[in-house]
Protein backbone atom coordinates (compact mmCIF):
# COMPACT_ATOMS: atom_id res chain seq x y z
CA UNK A 1 0.00 0.00 0.00
CA UNK A 2 1.44 3.31 -1.08
CA UNK A 3 0.58 6.76 0.18
CA UNK A 4 3.17 7.94 2.66
CA UNK A 5 6.07 9.89 1.18
CA UNK A 6 8.61 8.76 3.76
CA UNK A 7 9.42 5.80 6.00
CA UNK A 8 6.44 4.14 7.74
CA UNK A 9 7.44 3.76 11.39
CA UNK A 10 4.37 2.13 12.94
CA UNK A 11 1.26 0.17 11.94
CA UNK A 12 -1.61 -1.33 13.91
CA UNK A 13 -4.86 -3.18 13.20
CA UNK A 14 -8.21 -2.11 14.59
CA UNK A 15 -9.71 -4.74 16.90
CA UNK A 16 -12.21 -5.87 14.26
CA UNK A 17 -9.44 -6.20 11.67
CA UNK A 18 -11.17 -3.94 9.17
CA UNK A 19 -8.72 -1.08 9.33
CA UNK A 20 -5.00 -0.42 9.62
CA UNK A 21 -3.49 2.79 10.98
CA UNK A 22 -0.02 3.90 9.96
CA UNK A 23 2.33 6.58 11.21
CA UNK A 24 5.20 7.93 9.16
CA UNK A 25 8.30 10.08 9.09
CA UNK A 26 6.30 12.29 6.69
CA UNK A 27 4.58 13.59 9.90
CA UNK A 28 1.19 12.16 8.94
CA UNK A 29 -1.17 9.34 9.88
CA UNK A 30 -3.33 7.33 7.52
CA UNK A 31 -6.14 4.82 8.02
CA UNK A 32 -6.46 2.07 5.44
CA UNK A 33 -9.10 -0.49 4.51
CA UNK A 34 -7.39 -3.79 5.32
CA UNK A 35 -9.15 -5.65 2.49
CA UNK A 36 -8.89 -3.19 -0.38
CA UNK A 37 -5.77 -1.30 0.68
CA UNK A 38 -7.51 2.01 0.05
CA UNK A 39 -6.87 5.03 2.27
CA UNK A 40 -10.16 5.70 4.08
CA UNK A 41 -8.89 8.54 6.26
CA UNK A 42 -6.00 10.93 5.98
CA UNK A 43 -3.40 12.05 5.67
CA UNK A 44 -4.03 13.30 9.23
CA UNK A 45 -1.85 16.29 10.01
CA UNK A 46 -1.20 17.59 13.49
CA UNK A 47 2.32 16.61 14.44
CA UNK A 48 5.25 18.80 13.44
CA UNK A 49 7.77 15.97 13.18
CA UNK A 50 7.98 12.23 12.50
CA UNK A 51 5.19 10.01 13.86
CA UNK A 52 6.88 7.19 15.72
CA UNK A 53 3.97 5.18 17.11
CA UNK A 54 0.23 4.71 16.48
CA UNK A 55 -2.46 2.52 18.01
CA UNK A 56 -6.24 2.06 17.95
CA UNK A 57 -8.35 2.07 21.08
CA UNK A 58 -10.07 -1.26 21.77
CA UNK A 59 -13.45 0.04 20.58
CA UNK A 60 -11.85 1.42 17.41
CA UNK A 61 -13.19 4.93 17.98
CA UNK A 62 -9.87 6.60 18.64
CA UNK A 63 -6.26 6.55 17.51
CA UNK A 64 -3.30 7.63 19.63
CA UNK A 65 -0.04 8.84 18.14
CA UNK A 66 3.38 9.70 19.51
CA UNK A 67 5.89 11.88 17.71
CA UNK A 68 9.41 13.26 17.47
CA UNK A 69 7.81 16.62 18.31
CA UNK A 70 7.61 15.32 21.92
CA UNK A 71 3.81 15.25 21.94
CA UNK A 72 0.91 12.81 21.87
CA UNK A 73 -2.36 13.26 19.97
CA UNK A 74 -5.68 11.45 20.20
CA UNK A 75 -7.71 11.37 17.01
CA UNK A 76 -11.30 10.52 16.09
CA UNK A 77 -10.89 7.48 13.84
CA UNK A 78 -13.99 8.34 11.78
CA UNK A 79 -13.55 12.06 11.19
CA UNK A 80 -9.80 12.43 11.60
CA UNK A 81 -10.21 15.31 14.03
CA UNK A 82 -7.77 15.76 16.91
CA UNK A 83 -9.98 15.24 19.97
CA UNK A 84 -7.18 15.70 22.51
CA UNK A 85 -3.74 17.18 22.27
CA UNK A 86 -1.08 17.75 21.40
CA UNK A 87 -0.33 16.48 24.93
CA UNK A 88 2.89 17.79 26.37
CA UNK A 89 4.89 16.23 29.18
CA UNK A 90 7.87 14.45 27.71
CA UNK A 91 11.08 16.38 27.11
CA UNK A 92 12.20 14.38 24.10
CA UNK A 93 10.70 12.36 21.25
CA UNK A 94 7.85 9.94 22.04
CA UNK A 95 8.88 6.49 20.83
CA UNK A 96 5.89 4.37 21.79
CA UNK A 97 2.22 4.78 22.77
CA UNK A 98 -0.56 2.33 23.65
CA UNK A 99 -4.13 2.35 24.96
CA UNK A 100 -5.20 0.33 27.98
CA UNK A 101 -7.78 -2.36 27.23
CA UNK A 102 -10.63 -0.27 28.67
CA UNK A 103 -9.49 2.78 26.73
CA UNK A 104 -9.29 4.96 29.83
CA UNK A 105 -5.52 5.36 29.83
CA UNK A 106 -2.61 5.79 27.47
CA UNK A 107 0.97 4.83 28.21
CA UNK A 108 3.91 6.52 26.50
CA UNK A 109 7.63 5.81 26.41
CA UNK A 110 10.14 8.46 25.46
CA UNK A 111 13.73 9.15 24.51
CA UNK A 112 13.81 11.19 27.75
CA UNK A 113 14.14 7.79 29.53
CA UNK A 114 10.71 8.03 31.17
CA UNK A 115 7.22 6.57 30.95
CA UNK A 116 3.97 8.49 31.45
CA UNK A 117 0.39 7.32 31.93
CA UNK A 118 -2.29 9.69 30.70
CA UNK A 119 -6.04 10.02 31.18
CA UNK A 120 -7.40 9.54 27.67
CA UNK A 121 -10.43 11.78 28.33
CA UNK A 122 -8.75 14.77 29.98
CA UNK A 123 -5.18 14.48 28.72
CA UNK A 124 -3.82 14.77 32.25
CA UNK A 125 -0.74 12.81 33.34
CA UNK A 126 -2.10 10.49 36.03
CA UNK A 127 1.19 8.74 36.73
CA UNK A 128 4.76 9.68 35.99
CA UNK A 129 7.10 10.47 34.61
CA UNK A 130 8.24 7.02 35.75
CA UNK A 131 12.00 6.71 36.06
CA UNK A 132 13.95 3.48 36.06
CA UNK A 133 15.59 3.07 32.68
CA UNK A 134 18.99 4.63 32.07
CA UNK A 135 18.46 5.27 28.37
CA UNK A 136 15.70 5.86 25.83
CA UNK A 137 12.43 3.94 26.36
CA UNK A 138 11.73 2.45 22.95
CA UNK A 139 8.60 0.38 23.55
CA UNK A 140 5.72 0.21 26.05
CA UNK A 141 2.57 -1.92 26.33
CA UNK A 142 -0.23 -2.61 28.80
CA UNK A 143 -1.10 -6.09 30.01
CA UNK A 144 -4.59 -7.23 29.01
CA UNK A 145 -5.98 -6.55 32.50
CA UNK A 146 -4.38 -3.10 32.54
CA UNK A 147 -2.61 -3.70 35.83
CA UNK A 148 0.93 -3.86 34.44
CA UNK A 149 3.05 -2.10 31.85
CA UNK A 150 6.10 -3.55 30.13
CA UNK A 151 8.88 -1.39 28.76
CA UNK A 152 11.96 -1.99 26.63
CA UNK A 153 14.92 0.35 26.45
CA UNK A 154 18.20 1.29 24.81
CA UNK A 155 19.76 0.33 28.15
CA UNK A 156 19.29 -3.30 26.97
CA UNK A 157 16.76 -4.12 29.71
CA UNK A 158 13.05 -4.74 30.19
CA UNK A 159 10.98 -3.53 33.14
CA UNK A 160 7.47 -4.42 34.32
CA UNK A 161 5.62 -1.66 36.16
CA UNK A 162 2.54 -1.43 38.37
CA UNK A 163 0.21 0.78 36.33
CA UNK A 164 -1.57 2.13 39.42
CA UNK A 165 1.33 2.78 41.78
CA UNK A 166 4.08 3.30 39.22
CA UNK A 167 6.74 1.12 40.80
CA UNK A 168 8.90 -1.45 39.02
CA UNK A 169 7.50 -4.85 40.00
CA UNK A 170 9.90 -6.87 37.86
CA UNK A 171 13.31 -6.06 36.47
CA UNK A 172 15.34 -4.64 35.05
CA UNK A 173 15.41 -7.93 33.12
CA UNK A 174 18.76 -8.59 31.49
CA UNK A 175 19.31 -10.96 28.61
CA UNK A 176 19.72 -8.89 25.49
CA UNK A 177 23.10 -7.48 24.56
CA UNK A 178 21.82 -4.41 22.73
CA UNK A 179 18.82 -2.05 22.59
CA UNK A 180 15.37 -3.57 23.19
CA UNK A 181 13.22 -2.13 20.42
CA UNK A 182 9.92 -3.90 20.98
CA UNK A 183 8.08 -5.53 23.90
CA UNK A 184 4.55 -6.78 24.48
CA UNK A 185 2.54 -9.12 26.70
CA UNK A 186 0.84 -12.29 25.54
CA UNK A 187 -2.95 -12.15 25.63
CA UNK A 188 -3.11 -14.13 28.90
CA UNK A 189 -0.42 -11.94 30.45
CA UNK A 190 1.82 -14.85 31.35
CA UNK A 191 4.61 -14.09 28.90
CA UNK A 192 6.48 -11.14 27.43
CA UNK A 193 8.20 -11.16 24.06
CA UNK A 194 11.05 -8.79 23.22
CA UNK A 195 12.98 -7.93 20.05
CA UNK A 196 16.43 -6.40 20.08
CA UNK A 197 19.26 -4.85 18.09
CA UNK A 198 21.24 -7.96 19.02
CA UNK A 199 19.24 -9.69 16.21
CA UNK A 200 17.38 -11.95 18.69
CA UNK A 201 13.96 -12.43 20.23
CA UNK A 202 13.39 -13.51 23.83
CA UNK A 203 10.29 -14.84 25.60
CA UNK A 204 10.07 -14.12 29.32
CA UNK A 205 7.93 -15.31 32.23
CA UNK A 206 6.08 -12.11 33.19
CA UNK A 207 5.80 -13.10 36.87
CA UNK A 208 9.28 -14.46 37.57
CA UNK A 209 11.32 -12.69 34.92
CA UNK A 210 12.98 -15.87 33.70
CA UNK A 211 13.77 -16.36 30.02
CA UNK A 212 11.45 -19.24 29.10
CA UNK A 213 12.71 -19.53 25.56
CA UNK A 214 16.37 -19.03 24.76
CA UNK A 215 17.12 -16.16 22.38
CA UNK A 216 15.50 -16.95 19.04
CA UNK A 217 18.02 -16.53 16.26
CA UNK A 218 17.32 -16.16 12.57
CA UNK A 219 17.26 -12.49 11.68
CA UNK A 220 20.54 -11.10 10.39
CA UNK A 221 19.99 -7.59 11.77
CA UNK A 222 18.07 -5.64 14.42
CA UNK A 223 14.59 -6.92 15.34
CA UNK A 224 12.44 -3.80 15.41
CA UNK A 225 9.00 -5.22 16.11
CA UNK A 226 7.47 -8.31 17.73
CA UNK A 227 3.91 -9.38 18.51
CA UNK A 228 2.04 -12.39 19.86
CA UNK A 229 -0.88 -13.98 18.02
CA UNK A 230 -4.23 -13.80 19.84
CA UNK A 231 -3.94 -17.41 21.03
CA UNK A 232 -0.32 -16.91 22.08
CA UNK A 233 0.93 -19.80 19.98
CA UNK A 234 2.93 -17.71 17.54
CA UNK A 235 5.19 -14.67 17.45
CA UNK A 236 5.73 -12.44 14.44
CA UNK A 237 8.88 -10.36 14.01
CA UNK A 238 10.03 -7.63 11.65
CA UNK A 239 13.65 -6.69 11.11
CA UNK A 240 16.15 -4.30 9.63
CA UNK A 241 17.11 -7.26 7.42
CA UNK A 242 13.92 -6.48 5.41
CA UNK A 243 12.21 -9.76 6.35
CA UNK A 244 9.37 -11.03 8.52
CA UNK A 245 9.36 -14.31 10.42
CA UNK A 246 6.68 -16.23 12.30
CA UNK A 247 7.84 -18.35 15.22
CA UNK A 248 6.32 -21.11 17.36
CA UNK A 249 6.19 -19.49 20.81
CA UNK A 250 6.68 -22.81 22.62
CA UNK A 251 9.50 -24.38 20.61
CA UNK A 252 11.13 -21.27 19.18
CA UNK A 253 11.17 -22.75 15.69
CA UNK A 254 10.49 -20.59 12.62
CA UNK A 255 7.19 -21.83 11.17
CA UNK A 256 6.97 -19.26 8.38
CA UNK A 257 9.63 -17.22 6.65
CA UNK A 258 11.79 -15.43 6.14
CA UNK A 259 9.06 -13.57 4.27
CA UNK A 260 10.61 -11.29 1.66
CA UNK A 261 8.83 -8.50 -0.14
CA UNK A 262 9.91 -5.27 1.47
CA UNK A 263 12.86 -3.41 0.00
CA UNK A 264 13.88 -1.74 3.25
CA UNK A 265 13.74 -2.33 6.98
CA UNK A 266 10.52 -3.65 8.56
CA UNK A 267 9.66 -1.29 11.41
CA UNK A 268 6.34 -2.66 12.61
CA UNK A 269 4.38 -5.92 12.53
CA UNK A 270 1.06 -7.10 13.96
CA UNK A 271 -1.27 -10.10 13.84
CA UNK A 272 -4.83 -9.67 12.62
Amino acid sequence: MEGHISLVKSVAFSQDGRHIVSGSYDQTIRVWDSETGDVVLGPLKGHTSSVHSVAFSQDGKHIVSGSDDQTICIWDSKTGDVVLGPLEGHTSLVNSVAFSQDGKHIVSGSHDQTICIWDSKTGDVVLGPLEGHTSSVDSVAFSQDGKRIVSGSDDQTICVWDSEMGGVVLGPLEGHTSSVWSVTFSQDGKCIVSGSSDHTICVWDSEMGDVVLEPLEGHTSSVYSVAFSQDGKHIVSGSYDQTIRVWDSETGYVVLGPLEGHTSLVNSVAFL
